[in-house]
C-alpha cells in the first residue's frame, strides 16, 4: 500500500511516521529542501516511542521517498493525505494538481479549521475530498477527526475509516460540518481564557500548563469532560451536577466572548514568560519527554482497556487476528523489545522472558483450537510450571523469535520446550508443564477430540526432532 503525503512539515511528518511504521510505502512532496532531515528528526522520535505502545511487533517499515513533483508522489497512491499551509488558496491549487492524477483516490487534509465544503469548491471530484485532523504526535496519539460534507462519497468515507482504523487511530466521525470541527473548539476557548489570564497578571504561563497538568488535564485525558462532570455530581449522577454548577454559567467566570488584543506587547509577554519557563530543554528534548510521558499514560490505559487504550488493543487484536498461519515447525512469535521491559542494568528484565515464552505457548495453543472462544467455552489450558535458563542478553529495540518443541503430550497434559532467540541464537529456554482444566469444576479433564486430533500429530512429529539439551534440567545445574 501507498500513502502520499504532501507538505512535510510538523503534521506531515507524523503522518509519514504513522504510515511507514505501519507498513506502508510513503511518498512524500513538499518543495522545502530541507525536508528529508525534517522528516528523519520526526522519525527518530516516532521509531522510539510507537513500537513501545504495541503489544504485537509492528509489520516491516514501509520505503520512504522524496517525490520530486506532486504528480509523482501521488501517482499509484491509495490514500493521500495534504498537510500544508492554513491557506485555502494554496489548498484548491494543490488538490487541482492532485486530482489531475488521481481524481477519485481518497484525499484528506490536516486542516484545523477550513469545512469540507471549503476545500471541495472547485474540485474536479469533490467527493473524495474529506478532512482527517489529526492530533501532534500524529504517530502517537489517536484521534483524527474526519469530516465529511453533504456531497462527499459515503461509502469513500466508510473506507478512510476502515484505513485510518488499521493504523492505530480513532477515526472520529463528525456528523456535521463546522469551523475548527469539535476538538481544536475546545481549545480554541482554553487559548483565548489562557490568554486573558497572562494579559491580566493573574497567571504566568507555566502557572497555568501546571493548573492543567496537575489538575484537570490528567481527569480529562482518561475520562473526558462529562464523564468527569457526572463523577463530580457524585451518586446523583449529571443531573445533580448541573443543578449545583448550571447558575455559574451566568456568573463571570470567563471572558469567551472577548478577545484581548493581540499586538507585540502580548507576544512579547507570552513568548518571554514561555522561554523563562521552558528555554532550557530544546525542541527535540520537549519532543521526546512528551512522546515518553505519552507513552506511559498510553500504556496505563491499555492495561486497563479504557480510553485510547482500548484502540491500541483494538489495534493488536486486529494485527493477530490478520497474521498468516503459524506453522508449529517455525517461530510462532515475533517480538520486539520494548522500553518498559529493560530493567536497571539495561537489559530485557526476567519477567519478560515468561512473557515471551507465554505468547509462545498461547500461540501453539491457539495453533490447535485452544484459542479464547474455547476458553469461553468453559475449558483451559492452566500453566503448572514452568523453568526459564537464561542464555544471553536481550536490549532494547532487540527482535525475537520464540518457537516450540512438544516434548510430550497426552489427553491432559502438555510438556513443552520454548526457545526464544535473537539472530537465530537462544536467549533464553523455557521448559513448561501444561494441564488441561474444566474450568467451571476446577479440576483436571481430557482435551476436546478435536484439540487433540491437532496437537497429536504436532507431537508424534517433533518426537523426531533431537530433544532440546536444556529439557529436563534443574536449578543451578550446570551448562553442558
Amino acid at each position: 500500500m501507498k500513502a502520499a503525503i504532501i507538505g512535510g512539515g510538523v503534521i506531515g511528518g507524523g503522518w509519514a511516521a504513522r504510515f511507514l511504521l505501519n507498513g506502508w510505502d510513503v511518498a512524500m512532496f513538499d518543495p522545502d529542501p530541507d525536508t528529508p532531515r525534517k522528516i528523519d528528526a520526526v522519525l527518530d522520535n516516532a521509531k522510539l516511542s510507537l513500537p513501545a505502545l504495541s503489544d504485537v511487533p509492528l509489520p516491516a517499515m514501509g520505503n520512504l521517498s522524496f517525490a520530486t513533483t506532486l504528480a509523482d508522489a501521488v501517482a499509484g497512491a491509495d490514500y493521500i493525505q495534504e498537510s500544508v499551509s492554513e491557506r485555502l488558496d494554496l489548498k484548491h491549487r494543490v488538490y487541482a494538481d492532485i486530482q489531475k492524477v488521481a481524481p477519485d483516490t481518497p484525499l484528506g487534509s490536516s486542516t484545523s479549521g477550513y469545512k469540507p465544503s471549503q476545500l471541495q469548491e472547485g474540485a474536479t471530484n469533490p467527493a473524495a475530498i474529506f478532512v482527517a485532523h489529526p492530533f501532534n504526535p500524529v504517530y502517537l496519539l489517536p484521534l483524527v477527526e474526519v469530516v465529511p460534507s453533504l456531497a462527499s462519497d459515503t461509502t469513500l468515507i466508510d473506507g478512510v475509516k476502515d484505513t485510518l482504523s488499521s493504523l492505530g487511530m480513532y477515526p472520529l466521525h463528525v456528523r456535521k460540518e463546522i469551523d475548527a470541527h469539535i476538538a481544536d473548539r475546545f481549545l480554541e476557548a482554553v487559548w483565548r481564557e489562557a490568554l486573558w489570564l497572562v494579559k491580566d497578571g493573574i497567571a504566568t504561563t507555566e502557572e497555568i500548563d501546571e493548573a492543567i497538568r496537575m489538575g484537570f488535564g490528567l481527569r480529562w485525558g482518561q475520562m473526558g469532560l462529562f464523564e468527569t462532570y457526572r463523577i463530580a455530581g457524585g451518586e446523583a449522577g449529571m443531573k445533580h451536577f448541573l443543578e449545583q454548577f448550571g447558575p455559574c454559567l451566568t456568573w463571570p467566570w470567563t471572558k469567551l466572548m472577548d478577545v484581548p488584543e493581540f499586538n507585540d506587547e502580548l507576544v512579547d509577554l507570552i513568548a518571554g514568560q514561555s522561554d523563562a519557563q521552558s528555554g532550557h530543554h530544546s525542541i527535540r528534548d520537549l519532543e521526546r519527554i512528551r512522546d515518553s510521558n505519552l507513552v506511559g499514560f498510553l500504556r496505563t490505559l491499555k492495561e486497563r482497556d479504557w480510553g485510547a487504550g482500548r484502540v491500541l488493543n483494538a489495534h493488536d487484536s486486529l494485527r493477530r487476528d490478520t497474521a498468516p498461519l503459524l506453522d508449529a515447525d517455525g517461530p510462532l512469535v515475533r517480538l520486539q523489545v520494548l522500553p518498559s521491559w529493560i530493567d536497571y542494568n539495561g537489559h530485557m528484565t526476567e519477567s519478560r522472558y515468561l512473557f515471551a515464552g507465554s505468547e509462545t505457548s498461547d500461540a501453539l495453543l491457539r495453533l490447535i483450537g485452544a484459542d479464547m472462544d474455547y476458553v469461553a467455552g468453559g475449558h483451559s489450558y492452566y500453566t503448572a510450571e514452568t523453568h526459564i535458563l537464561h542464555l544471553g542478553e536481550a536490549n532494547l529495540g532487540d527482535h525475537l523469535t520464540g518457537s516450540v518443541q512438544v516434548l510430550d503430550a497426552d489427553e491432559k497434559r502438555l510438556h513443552l520446550f520454548i526457545t526464544i532467540a535473537k539472530d537465530g541464537t537462544a536467549v533464553a529456554t523455557l521448559e513448561q508443564m501444561l494441564l488441561h482444566v474444566d474450568m467451571a469444576a476446577g479440576k483436571t479433564c481430557p482435551a476436546a477430540p478435536d484439540i487433540l486430533t491437532r496437537l497429536l500429530p504436532i507431537r508424534d512429529a517433533h518426537a523426531r526432532l533431537p530433544r532440546s539439551a536444556g529439557a529436563g534440567r534443574r536449578v543451578g545445574q550446570r551448562k553442558g
